[in-house]
């Protein structure tokens, strides 16, 4: 389950333990390879920092998003693209 928070702070988890995005692609993206996601913080507005479980080759794959260097199936990017903005605008 993704918890949503309002504010994060160093008491929920260490910062080494989750990788952030601002980024609804890369966040989609990651969803797309199987990255877990731990939480919404929506302490700002108008972004929301997606967090994720940090694990192996999370941030040289979310580095690839940006380079372009991998390719997804585009079914499953929408699904993961359309769960998110369902988590964000659901309260």
């Amino acid at each position: 389950m993704i918890k949503k928070k309002t504010r994060w702070s160093s008491e929920d988890s260490d910062p080494s333990d989750v990788f952030t995005t601002y980024d609804l692609g890369c966040a989609s993206f990651l969803l797309c390879l199987g990255f877990k996601l731990e939480s919404l913080d929506r302490d700002n507005p108008r972004k929301a920092l997606f967090m994720f479980k940090r694990e192996p080759r999370i941030e040289e794959y979310a580095n690839k998003y940006f380079t372009d260097e991998v390719e997804v199936k585009a079914r499953s990017m929408f699904d993961s693209i359309k769960a998110l903005k369902n988590k964000l605008y659901s309260e």
